[in-house]
């Protein structure tokens, strides 16, 4: 069984991807304190919690692959677009992963991260991954893949996955899976139906009620409150979830059942990205930093497919 190790590990979506397909994880970090409590929930491999700059290479049990889905808040559209110059240091923590390619070689790398990571900077912040990655012996692969069309779940999210791999022969048999027909509806996932608990749907009080009462016309589809207006999501796929949906301002998917107007409960972001029923939110974790948790993971059943891909060709 190939061994990964898993850095920036959330929640641990793109490791139960891995391990459904078959990988054992060896290793996971996570700084988060909160995602930290989530991952502790559903995983059995003890995390390591510490700043990824202080864990030394040494101190990391070999592994076959590595798996980052690195802090994307460098490159992302809603962010500020600042790249390797973020003043936050964030985009500069890709470079912790080459330190660890360095010293460990894995034979595959596995990297997820926002789309505009390919065009963030006029192609500069990909161009400089991907020569680290080739200079270090990788042969590069990368594609956009949307989560409707390859993970058979019906949200808009498209991300990048990037799969290097050491040797040529593996590589060049490597292909990103087809796409899929979407057969999950949204009514698979969302409950319509049953009431919720109280705090998920908004009063009459709220101060963008009349606007959704006006315009949330449908029990059919998905709304998203975008700040001063609600917008509706013809195509029934849920609108692409966001860290920050759990503040309550700006990109909260909404929907309108029998008793009310209401916001997605954590559970059911979590499901649209592709966890099963039998996973664990804890009790002693906010909502706030559970909606963000969701808003940051992966769609897993496309982490699944790609990984089956890896598998299919690493023999």
């Amino acid at each position: 069984m190939f061994r990964c190790a898993s850095f920036f590990a959330g929640v641990g979506g793109i490791d139960l991807g891995f391990g459904r397909a078959g990988f054992d994880v060896v290793y996971a970090n996570e700084i988060c304190e909160k995602a930290s409590i989530t991952f502790n929930q559903n995983h059995e491999i003890e995390l390591d919690t510490r700043d990824i700059r202080n864990v030394r290479s040494s101190e990391i049990p070999d592994f076959d692959i590595m798996l980052a889905g690195f802090p994307c808040q460098a490159f992302s559209v809603a962010g500020y677009r600042q790249g390797f110059d973020d003043e936050k240091g964030r985009g500069n923590l890709y470079f912790e992963l080459e330190r660890i390619m360095k010293d460990k070689r894995p034979s595959i790398v596995f990297l997820e991260n926002v789309k505009n990571l390919a065009g963030h900077d006029r192609g500069r912040t990909f161009s400089i991954i991907r020569n680290s990655m080739q200079s270090l012996g990788y042969e590069i692969h990368h594609k956009v893949m949307n989560a409707c069309d390859y993970g058979d779940i019906p949200q808009n999210r498209e991300r990048i996955y990037i799969v290097g791999f050491l040797d040529s022969g593996i590589s060049n048999c490597f292909k990103f899976p087809d796409k899929v027909q979407l057969e999950t509806t949204i009514g698979d996932i969302f409950d319509f139906e049953e009431r919720v608990d109280d705090r998920y749907y908004y009063r009459e009080d709220a101060y963008m009620y009349d606007d959704l009462k006006r315009d949330m016309t449908s029990i059919e589809t998905v709304y998203q409150w975008r700040r001063k207006y609600v917008r509706e999501n013809k195509s029934n796929l849920c609108p692409t979830l966001t860290a920050n949906m759990g503040t309550g301002g700006h990109n909260v998917p909404l929907i309108k059942t029998q008793y009310g107007f209401r916001k997605l409960t954590p559970k059911e972001c979590f499901m649209i990205q592709g966890f099963d029923r039998t996973f664990v939110l804890p009790e002693n974790v906010a909502d706030s930093h559970l909606y963000k948790q969701a808003g940051n993971s992966v769609v897993v059943p496309v982490i699944e497919r790609i990984a089956l891909e890896i598998k299919s060709v690493h023999g």
